[in-house]
């Protein structure tokens, strides 16, 4: 018989709840030059890592002093993606989302200004209890707990932490704005141990024209440089146009003390889903799980639905030519997360996007006298076009064209998808040239018109910019179920997508356009927030106020998109084999 001590000993054992694993780190860095491909080298880890069992976050740091990418311009930094919680994040987030098939928070995107602004809160409320408050260590305190917090919240939908969390540092090594991060992850790194942080620098191995030899100089610099900061590379990723030669391999690894076997080549690919691929073929997965101890928790990845992906992309043949009408068409970034919604519509349909950037301006009656030969080839190209797509967009530039690209559209019976600002369109469009209303405008671009059928939502603020939108993910009733686009969902009475917009249709509207054609077939809870326009008696003519391309994935395209798409391989008299059925679900 147990003695009584060492019984309740072992109930007391047993009853303990299990503790979570330590966290594990894969930090991204990059050097040379910015534009490497971080984000993408980060999303691509952690899809091998996920084929291996393991269960993966991310998080994105940016060393911006904005708060979010809410008020920056598509110009300066690409799109604002959205988040289901409203957050305004860098479109790094949007590669993690569609790559690793999670649902990120804001605060998976960390910025500069977030850590300084929780550092000056903290000291006004006296948390720091009258000390010189410092770089270090209170801000660099404060990214480690934050990256800590954060790296502990589930993204899949599960209840425990995941087992890796993939962190990628914006900008390049040596920025001075990226000092206190660095500092942050170097005393991360030496807190945490070697088995729980792992670093993979992304580089560049350029070519010199005159030469012809792939150049490692640029990429030792870049080394020594982080090394100096107190950070050495377990693994190198080496961006390069062509597949690196093996001398080249080892005299990296001789420089910069990374074993050869460790230095990866992600050289150009005809799509980006290769990357895993490249990755995997290379064996990162081996290396990244010895480094962190995960051998009892990971197994060999399995990437077959993955493989076939990438190479049914390759594969297609039949070209839809889709007409993207917009205000940012000089930065295709600005549109990344359309780009690539419309990427997985044509795959599931089985056509090749060719996408024609049309700038708005460029189609409107002023640039004929302006830039003739501009005017006429934006229009030859619009009319050549399967379909035609308005995405968002803020500002009264090219509003003109886009009016006459949506009447167009109208007129002649293209498929035409208008996305928040592009249903807006939709509804000033009809207002001028169907129900004779000459002075129908925005409240955004003009103030003072008589007919604002878009109005300024009353509830947003008029003198603050940052956060101030109606933002994130809100459900969409739909008031008529048989319409085309509940149809498109699979016939469910809602939907939940992600919002992004000030501005509204007027109710006081609703009923004249609706008389006219222009059906209003989705509203919000309240019933008098319009979200989804049909025109009738036309094939495909929809707007929505939602942004559906941001929660679109390779797997299971936007319906909107994939409903566009099949109605533009009706138009111009191509097969589309749709593989997915009805082409959504109302989550």
């Amino acid at each position: 018989m147990a003695e009584p001590g060492k019984e309740a000993a072992a109930v007391a054992v047993e009853e303990e709840p299990e503790r979570p694993a330590a966290a594990k780190y894969v930090l991204i860095t990059g050097g040379v030059v910015s534009g490497l491909g971080k984000g993408v080298t980060a999303s691509s880890v952690g899809v091998v890592l996920k084929a291996c069992g393991l269960r993966v976050t991310c998080i994105k740091i940016d060393p911006y002093l904005n708060t979010d990418a809410g008020t920056m311009s598509p110009f300066e930094h690409g799109e604002v993606f959205v988040l289901d919680d409203g957050g305004e994040v860098d479109l790094d987030l949007g590669n993690y989302e569609r790559f690793l098939d999670v649902t990120l928070t804001r605060d998976n995107n960390i910025t500069t200004g977030k850590i300084y602004q929780s550092v000056i809160e903290k000291e006004r409320k006296g948390d720091y209890l009258g000390k010189t408050v410092q770089v270090v260590p209170h801000v660099t305190d404060e990214i480690k707990h934050w990256i800590q917090s954060v790296s502990s919240v589930p993204v899949d939908g599960q209840t425990r932490p995941a087992d890796v969390c993939v962190i990628e540092l914006g900008g390049t090594v040596g920025d001075i704005e990226s000092m206190p991060f660095i500092e942050a992850l170097r005393q991360l790194s030496f807190s945490l141990g070697k088995d729980n942080f792992c670093l993979i620098h992304v580089s560049l191995v350029p070519v010199l024209g005159v030469v012809g030899e792939q150049k490692t100089k640029p990429t030792q610099h870049s080394v020594r440089e982080l090394r100096a900061l107190g950070l050495t590379p377990d693994l190198l990723a080496c961006r390069s146009a062509q597949p690196l030669i093996g001398s080249v391999k080892e005299k990296l690894s001789q420089f910069c003390h990374v074993p050869v076997e460790n230095i990866l080549n992600i050289h150009d690919v005809p799509n980006l889903w290769h990357v895993p691929l490249i990755l995997r073929n290379q064996k990162v997965h081996e290396a990244i799980i010895k480094q962190l101890n995960l051998a009892r928790s990971a197994g060999p990845p399995e990437l077959r639905d993955w493989t076939q992906m990438a190479e049914s992309y390759d594969d297609l043949k039949n070209p839809v030519k889709i007409a993207l009408v917009g205000k940012y068409t000089n930065l295709t970034d600005s549109y990344l997360s359309v780009v690539k919604a419309l990427l997985h519509a044509c795959v599931a349909c089985s056509l090749k996007p060719s996408i024609q950037w049309i700038a708005a301006s460029d189609l409107e009656d002023a640039t004929a006298t302006s830039a003739p030969e501009a005017h006429a080839k934006a229009w030859e190209t619009l009319k050549d076009s399967s379909c035609i797509l308005i995405p968002g967009g803020f500002g009264d530039r090219g509003i003109s064209g886009m009016i006459l690209a949506a009447k167009y559209a109208r007129e002649n019976k293209v498929p035409y998808l208008g996305i928040c600002l592009g249903m807006q369109i939709s509804v000033i469009e009809m207002s001028r040239h169907v129900l004779g209303i000459k002075d129908a405008d925005s409240e955004e671009f003009n103030s003072n018109t008589p007919a604002r059928v878009v109005m300024y939502m009353p509830e947003v603020s008029k003198t603050h910019m940052g956060n101030t939108m109606r933002l994130g993910c809100r459900r969409t009733f739909f008031r008529r179920t048989d319409c085309l686009t509940s149809k498109l969902y699979g016939s469910p009475s809602h939907v939940d997508e992600r919002h992004r917009h000030r501005y509204e249709v007027n109710p006081a509207y609703v009923a004249m356009l609706e008389n006219a054609g222009l059906h209003f077939v989705g509203c919000d809870e309240s019933g008098k927030r319009m979200e989804v326009v049909e025109l009738q008696d036309h094939p495909f003519y929809i707007g929505v106020q939602f942004h559906p391309e941001f929660k679109s994935r390779p797997r299971r395209p936007s319906p909107p998109f994939t409903g566009l798409i099949l109605a533009a391989a009706e138009y111009m008299g191509t097969p589309a084999n749709n593989s997915n059925g009805h082409v959504g679900t109302s989550e």
